[in-house]
């Protein structure tokens, strides 16, 4: 049987970012402005390391092209697939899109276009979120942008913790500030910044992508789009929950009372430990810690109190 692969996370600093990594995970965090924690990444921008066993010290990007068995993808072509981060927003984020894999490709090297999901780990009372936009048509969407009429334009809905979102490719979204999550996306960093309140970065406005958002926007946003039905399990072990299943990734969330197995299908899947501690195959695991578990790897027994969300790309 090969191991699991325990990751140490990459960190990154932002306008936005506060100390939360820190608070409640425990991170050694590179300062109080630190937004995000890249938890599972081999992209060139924050490719994670390896944090123990045969392969201690390791990228995963190393991994991926040098050992593939390890993910089931003998002869695969292109870049490890998935980036799972968690996202400490103290104050808002920008207002932005992602382009999907087509637009990205011609427009951004060859990049991978960004389909992701928000798990709400925790948030301030009476939170909100940017999800969608109020435009009817293309036309007004240009209308409102060009003429900045964000009041309008913008879609914010309340949240709560443990809610969950699918962000495709050409919606219109933004973290608002106070708000902890679980993201689960392609392995990209292409951001369009369609409006940034008029923030300093070093006493200079951080670029917008007025264009290129533009270009890739979907208008009108349909609400439903994305959504597949969440079905949720309790069998007093365990409580599954099948967030979502797209193009790109299925996500899952479980809530582990005392012992459970659970066996990912073909291919490797991400973990993410949410809360908790215990064991997984004898291993011990605890909140904050992040593996990937290899392609053959056979049944994961977890032990002990502990939610998780896991994720795997979909063929």
């Amino acid at each position: 049987m090969s191991e699991l692969l325990f990751m140490e996370p990459v960190f990154k600093e932002a306008i936005w970012g506060g100390s939360r990594l820190k608070e409640v995970y425990g991170y050694d965090i590179p300062s109080d402005h630190t937004g995000e924690c890249w938890a599972i990444s081999a992209h060139k921008s924050g490719d994670g390391r390896v944090a123990s066993g045969a392969y201690k010290g390791q990228t995963l990007s190393s991994l991926w092209e040098n050992h593939r068995e390890l993910f089931g993808a003998e002869g695969a072509e292109g870049v490890f697939p998935l980036l799972v981060k968690i996202i400490d927003a103290k104050s808002d984020l920008s207002i932005q899109v992602h382009p999907d894999d087509v637009y990205a490709g011609v427009h951004e090297n060859g990049s991978l276009g960004k389909m992701e999901c928000w798990y709400i780990l925790d948030c301030d009372p009476d939170a909100t979120i940017v999800v969608g936009h109020n435009a009817k048509d293309h036309d007004e969407m240009v209308r409102m942008i060009e003429e900045k009429r964000w009041g309008e334009f913008i879609r914010q809905i309340p949240i709560k913790k443990g809610d969950f979102f699918q962000i495709n490719p050409g919606c219109v979204h933004a973290i608002k500030g106070g708000t902890l999550i679980l993201e689960t996306q392609q392995s990209s960093d292409i951001t369009y910044r369609v409006y940034d309140y008029d923030r300093l970065s070093d006493g200079k406005p951080r670029p917008l992508h007025v264009k290129q958002s533009i270009d890739v926007i979907r208008a009108p946003y349909k609400a439903d789009e994305g959504k597949g039905p969440q079905v949720t399990v309790d069998n007093g072990h365990v409580v599954r929950t099948h967030l979502v299943t797209c193009p790109r990734y299925t996500v899952v969330k479980l809530d582990v009372a005392d012992v459970w197995e659970e066996t990912f299908p073909a291919g490797f899947a991400n973990v993410s430990v949410l809360e908790g501690e215990g064991s997984v195959n004898g291993t011990p695991i605890r909140k904050g810690q992040h593996f990937i578990v290899p392609a053959g790897y056979g049944a994961c027994r977890f032990e002990g109190v502990l939610s998780l969300i896991c994720s795997w790309p979909e063929a």
